[in-house]
Parts: structure tokens; C-alpha cells; sequence
């Protein structure tokens, strides 16, 4: 039977133990070690890589805050509007009560 890398593949799968082994041989040469640090750095976020994406997010959020800020002017102006809105409307049916008693009252 003809090995095979496949064959040889499974056969690590298959043994833990061997596994273990040979990822400790490739790691105790320096040559191997760094390049497995190499490609593993490549996935690892920096220092750098994390101020930049705070930085990110904080100018985010403030614009979002400063959105929020204003559609909360806009419906304070709204709110005000009609509660002017509905406090001359009272008035104008108070007027309009108060005329129609004094002129029962007046004009029997």
C-alpha cells in the first residue's frame, strides 16, 4: 500500500497523541515557529487596530447622539406648537361660551 499525504493526513487525525508530537516538533524549529507566528499574527488585532476602531465607534456614537439630539429639538418644537395650538383653541371656545351665556343672560 502506497502512502499518501491523504494517508498520511487521516492517520494524524486519527492519533491524538502523534498530533501532538509533530505540532511540538515544528514548533521547536525556529524556522517553522516563525512563520506559524507569522501567519498567526496576521489574524490578531493590534493595539493600533483597536484605537482605531474605538475611534471609529466614539465618531459614530456622536453623530447618532447628535442626530438623536436633534430629532428631539424638532419634536419639542412640535410639542410646543400644538400645545399653543390647543390652548387657543380653549380659549376660543371659552370666548365662545362665555358670549353665548351673556347673551342668553342679557337678551332674555
Amino acid at each position: 500500500m502506497e502512502i499518501t499525504a491523504e494517508r498520511i493526513v487521516q492517520l494524524f487525525e486519527e492519533d491524538l497523541r502523534a498530533r501532538r508530537r509533530l505540532a511540538e516538533l515544528l514548533a521547536s524549529e525556529p524556522d517553522i515557529r516563525l512563520a506559524i507566528i507569522n501567519a498567526v499574527l496576521r489574524d490578531v488585532a493590534t493595539r493600533q487596530d483597536i484605537a482605531e476602531l474605538r475611534r471609529s465607534l466614539e465618531a459614530k456614537i456622536e453623530r447618532e447622539v447628535g442626530r438623536i439630539e436633534r430629532e428631539i429639538d424638532r419634536v419639542e418644537r412640535e410639542i410646543d406648537r400644538l400645545y399653543k395650538l390647543v390652548m387657543i383653541s380653549v380659549v376660543g371656545i371659552l370666548v365662545s361660551v362665555a358670549t353665548t351665556v351673556l347673551v342668553r343672560v342679557l337678551l332674555p
